[in-house]
Order: C-alpha cells, then structure tokens, then sequence
C-alpha cells in the first residue's frame, strides 16, 4: 500500500497512462480502452482496487468528460477497470487468501495473471461496442515508434511490478519482503529519477500509506476476532455441512459458492469476506473437486464483482466521487461490464487451465 501511494505521487501513474494511449488509443473510445488498460498496468503496483480506481481515475475521468464522454459512463468504465487491481498480482487479496489458507502466495499470483487479461480484454471490448454506439471518437492513429518512445518513458514505471513479481515467484523474497523492495525501488525512482517526490512530500506519503494500512488491519483485527469464535464453535464446518446437505452436486455446489460469495461482495469489505467466509469455503473443499489455488482465484474474483455492485461497490464509490455522478447513476452505467464479468467469472470457476496453467509453471 504505501509502495502505491509513493508511486502515484512519484508520476508513474501519468507514463503508465501514456503507454496505454499509445496502446489502444486508436480504438473507437479510445480513452475508455486507455483508462482499462492504465487500470491493468496499475494493478501490478498498488494490489488494491480503490487504490487503482483514484489513481487512474483522478487522471482520465476529468479527461473522458472533457472530451465528450457522458459523465457517469466515464465513472462506469474506470470503476470496472479498477475492480482488476485485486485480481492482477501482486493482489492483496491474493495475500490474504494465501495467509488464511497456507495456499502459495506466488502461486497464487500467477493464477491471477491470465484471469485478469481476460477480464480486462473483456472490459474493453464492452467499452469499445458502447462507445460505437455513441460515437466517442478514437485518441490517435495507431504508431509503432509512438508506442515505442511512451515503452521508453515508462521502464522504469513497469519496473515495479516486474521486480515484485519476479522476485516471488523466482523465490528471491518474501510477499512481505517484495512489499520493502517496492518500496525503496518507487522512492529511488520517485525522488532522484523522476524527481517528484521531494524530503518535504515525504511526511505526507507517510501519513496516507499508514491511515490506508490502519483502515485495513482494524478490519484484519476485528474480522479475526470473529473467525477465532467462529472456529471455537464451529461455524465453518456447521455451514459448510449445511451447504452440503442442499446439493451433492460438484457443478450445483460450485455455483450456489459463487452466488454466496457475490451476495457478500456486496455488502460486506473485501477484507472482512475473506476472513469470515474463506474458512467455510475451504472446508468443502474435498467436495468442490478443485485446487486451492484456483478457489483463491474464484474467491478474488468474485469480490471483484463485489466492488461494482451497491451499496458496498467500493469502485463505484470511488469513481462517482471523482466525477461527480450519484451512485445510482452510476450503477445502472456499469451494468454490461458486470454481465460481462459474470461471463468471465463462469469460464474461470469451469476452466481450471485459465488459473492453473502458469501456477503449475511456477511450482514446477
């Protein structure tokens, strides 16, 4: 979290956004492809959705509206493409997954990679088909050396997620460890690079990275209360029994998880959820037929969903704020970009090699 905050205030966030003009721009809405692609790009750094929603939003909503897009599509299109950023590693959630249920951190990272390309391939071809139909124009023509020289600018942006990832899954450190490294590497690049970040910003940078870490460990520290009664009586496998009894079915068990699971994104924290739901899911575990890796990554991505739909949607919140539009306004905007993940989360529930593919690479 504070690797993201120092990151954003460092300027990385305007050449990730570039890369991705450069990219996709030439589409039709060609800033609505832009602002789910910077998402992706931002995800590898921050691992939260909210995170990446203000980062990039803050930059694109004021932009899409500016040149002609309908305010509360602008909202709609960045709150879906931040809802990416706890499925793209490094994913906090993921983290959390992995410490609830001793699964691999970096296995579980790669199940995310190929799950959120897809979804964020998805994403944009349901922007591209709206914007069509509305006529949002493209950015620029498509050019090869345009896309070279923003690759250029933003090397050293991509660096971050390049040295997290790659020093997980390669064994080189720890999650926790990576968190350090990203650290000193975005104040490296933040202050003596890009020169953004001066002595004096750092007090500040501080103040928000620890209130944002504060905010999720009182969640961690009260969710955790309530699993240790639960475990005390039972409650995991009380409900997991009950679950069970209504259908013995792998397929049936499977989707009445995911109906539960998108129950409680929306209206309970991404945080809390996993805490108060992850044990009783693993607990039918013998009985779903699938791999713990890929129930993290069915877990992470059903609370992705979570963050889209009120009145807990916290993208939606997020995004409305940036551009002014009521939630309600908001949410009937981004109702194709859900049916669409609906689709993606189904091919990721039934399709084991879409998750498991690059974490069996990793482990082998």
């Amino acid at each position: 979290m504070f690797a993201g905050v120092i990151m954003e205030a460092g300027g990385i966030s305007r050449r990730l956004i570039d890369l991705a003009e450069a990219l996709v721009g030439w589409l039709p809405g060609g800033l609505a492809a832009v602002t789910i692609v910077s998402a992706m790009f931002f995800a590898g750094i921050s691992g939260s959705a909210a995170a990446d929603t203000a980062a990039v939003g803050a930059i694109l909503i004021p932009a899409m509206k500016k040149s002609g897009y309908d305010s509360d599509f602008a909202a709609a299109v960045q709150a879906s493409g931040g809802s990416i950023g706890v499925i793209i590693p490094p994913s906090i959630p993921m983290i959390i997954f992995g410490f609830l249920t001793g699964a691999s951190i970096g296995q579980l990272f790669a199940a995310g990679i190929l799950p959120g390309v897809l979804i964020g391939g998805s994403l944009i071809a349901v922007a591209t088909v709206i914007s069509k139909r509305h006529a949002y124009v493209a950015t620029a023509a498509f050019s090869p050396v345009r896309v070279w020289r923003a690759f250029g600018r933003a090397l050293l942006a991509l660096g971050a997620p390049v040295i997290i990832l790659g020093g997980i899954l390669f064994g080189i450190f720890t999650a926790t460890e990576s968190a350090a490294v990203a650290v000193a590497y975005a104040l490296a690049v933040g202050m003596f690079v890009y020169r953004r970040i001066g002595p004096r910003d750092l007090p500040e940078l501080f103040r928000k990275g620890a209130a944002t870490s504060a905010i999720v460990m009182f969640i961690i520290a009260t969710a955790s209360i309530f699993s240790w009664i639960a475990a005390m009586e039972d409650m995991p496998a009380r409900l997991a029994g009950s679950l069970l009894d209504l259908t013995g079915n792998r397929i049936a068990l499977l989707l009445l998880i995911n109906l539960v699971l998108l129950v409680a994104g929306t209206f309970v924290e991404t945080t809390a959820a996993l805490i108060l739901l992850v044990p009783v899911i693993v607990a039918m575990l013998p009985s779903l037929g699938i791999d713990l890796v890929q129930l993290g990554a069915i877990v992470v991505a059903n609370l992705a969903i979570g963050m889209l739909t009120p009145p807990m949607g916290i993208c939606l919140i997020v995004s409305g704020s940036i551009s002014g539009d009521p939630l309600t306004a908001v949410s009937r905007r981004v109702i194709p970009f859900v049916a669409v993940l609906l689709i993606d989360l189904i091919l990721i529930t039934f399709y084991p090699p879409l998750t498991l593919w690059l974490a069996r690479a990793v482990a082998g």
